[in-house]
């Protein structure tokens, strides 16, 4: 999909990514390309799924979510139909965020968000360990983010590699 793009739709991305509610008219303008042809290549970067959706960021502080955790979960045994009810559970908990299957020592890792330790806590016990499929659970709050960026690096292609 990458060879159907041009720097044009590079630079355009770019911006959808740091400024999703931009308006059309304001992007053909960044881009220095007349609002119809902009539209109609934002429209095809979204017919390529390339562009999946725009999403709202909130403010974790003032949704009162002041814990950020990551917790790494083993599972006893590796066979799809544990694997399978291990997911369908995580996808039920709101409380996680993103769950990621991994290499390495641990099967899973999962971030979760929670209003404080209290719930932390809550979370780990009452929640995640009750699943049959865990085997071991090893958790790590977030002390402070160094970088969060929801904007994925936007390559072109060198001449070389054609």
């Amino acid at each position: 999909m990458a060879k159907t793009m041009d720097e044009l739709d590079h630079k355009i991305l770019r911006i959808l990514q740091e400024r999703g509610r931009i308006s059309n008219i304001e992007l053909s303008r960044e881009i220095e390309l007349s609002p119809a042809p902009t539209l109609e290549r934002v429209r095809k970067l979204e017919k390529m799924r390339i562009v999946e959706g725009y999403h709202a960021e909130l403010s974790l502080a003032k949704m009162g979510i002041t814990i950020k955790a990551f917790i790494h979960v083993t599972l006893v045994h590796q066979q799809e139909n544990r694997i399978h009810r291990f997911i369908e559970a995580i996808m039920g908990i709101p409380e996680v965020v993103m769950c990621y299957q991994v290499t390495g020592e641990y099967d899973y890792q999962l971030k979760v968000y929670t209003s404080d330790i209290g719930a932390l806590d809550r979370l780990i016990t009452d929640k995640i360990s009750k699943i049959p499929e865990v085997g071991h659970i090893k958790s790590h709050i977030i002390l402070s983010e160094i970088k969060h960026s929801h904007v994925l690096p936007v390559m072109i292609e060198s001449e070389n590699e054609h």
